[in-house]
């Protein structure tokens, strides 16, 4: 098999998991306006806009030679559920015979996720096949760890781009990596790097917190999004995340022990959405109510044209603005975004959190 797979913020975990059980693997291309151009001119007009990415991604990686397509499912009454049937007949229609291996969760379907396991597993004993996935859970935690780092201390950095590159190279070194004892010396030095880089000092009640919350896909990949994140800290904002991929994984692929925090999300979004109605939206309004618990200045909500789910949850967050008094951006992404317009309507939103910061302090 030539395994490829969706392109969603660091590609270099998936891609360590099967080069370890020794697969061939081709790593997609990132995102791009090809990318997207290909997504868009094969997918139906009103398509999400993470499926006609990811089509667009599947199709560039079908060009390097990729036959089989590892993926996950969706959850709930959402169009996401049927990505990998759809892009399948869309893919076959072309001409091209490729094999998809699409992983639900094991709590839904675990004859199904076991088979698609044992496609995966080859002629790796089951000892291999753990102590891959144990150094590739490793991996990602430790590089949300560091990257969470990164997108708190880049708002401060002193000498623009700094962060960024360290970034960069360090997911490079975290590509090379074969066990769980690599995955922990690279994370002492990079984090010894980022210390090592100079930050200006600010003061506590000058600092600007966002969080980010939407649907997975526009959260988590940042050449779709306008590289939001960076956006954010070029103009001296911390940023964090509802979505990281260890986090995903803990919620998605591992039964029991480690859900506490989803669930937590979900409880918190029940006031206002009562039941599970597809993607991301009882956990976007959950995390909102989450992020602002926790003293974050406003939110950014990301959200594709079209979806469902988040347009559900939009409605939603116009009510918790007017109950909190609180900042909450919504921006929709797709293949028509204009990147100038975002920029002013962030600019203009940083604005009024830094007004409401400053009244706040005036009042004392």
């Amino acid at each position: 098999m030539k395994i490829t797979f969706p392109y969603m913020g660091s590609p270099y975990i998936y891609e360590k998991l099967f080069s370890l059980l020794g697969h061939e693997v081709i790593t997609p291309p990132r995102p791009s306006q090809k990318t997207i151009n290909y997504g868009v001119k094969y997918s139906p007009e009103f398509a999400c806009f993470p499926l006609k990415v990811i089509l667009g991604t599947y199709l560039e990686a079908i060009e390097l030679g990729a036959d089989t397509i590892v993926t996950s499912g969706g959850n709930g009454p959402c169009r996401a559920g049927y990505y990998g049937e759809a892009q399948k007949k869309i893919l076959k229609n072309m001409g091209y015979d490729v094999e998809f291996i699409i992983f639900d969760e094991p709590k839904k379907d675990i004859k199904g996720f076991m088979d698609n396991v044992m496609k995966i597993k080859g002629d790796n004993s089951w000892r291999q096949v753990l102590k891959t996935v144990r150094t590739v859970y490793d991996m990602a935690k430790s590089m949300d760890k560091v990257e969470k780092i990164v997108e708190v201390k880049r708002a401060y950095e002193c000498n623009k781009g700094e962060f960024t590159k360290a970034w960069h190279e360090i997911t490079e070194e975290y590509r090379k990596i074969k066990t769980s004892e690599d995955v922990r010396v690279v994370e002492e030095e990079a984090i010894k790097r980022l210390n090592s880089i100079k930050t200006c000092e600010v003061p506590e009640e000058e600092r600007i917190r966002i969080g980010i919350v939407g649907e997975i896909y526009v959260v988590m990949e940042p050449s779709i999004n306008g590289n939001i994140e960076e956006v954010l800290n070029s103009y001296g904002a911390e940023v964090e995340r509802s979505h990281y991929i260890s986090e995903w994984i803990d919620n998605n692929l591992i039964p029991l022990g480690v859900e506490k925090k989803e669930h937590e999300i979900l409880k918190k979004g029940e006031k206002y959405i009562e039941i599970i109605i597809g993607g991301h939206a009882k956990q976007s309004v959950g995390a909102i109510i989450d992020f602002m618990e926790r003293g974050f200045d406003g939110v950014i909500h990301l959200k594709p044209f079209g979806c469902l789910p988040e347009l559900i949850s939009q409605s939603v967050i116009d009510k918790i603005m007017r109950e909190y008094d609180y900042p909450i951006l919504s921006l929709s992404v797709d293949e028509q975004m204009a990147i100038a317009n975002v920029l002013t309507r962030i600019e203009a939103f940083l604005d009024v959190i830094k007004l409401k910061k400053h009244r706040k302090r005036i009042a004392r």
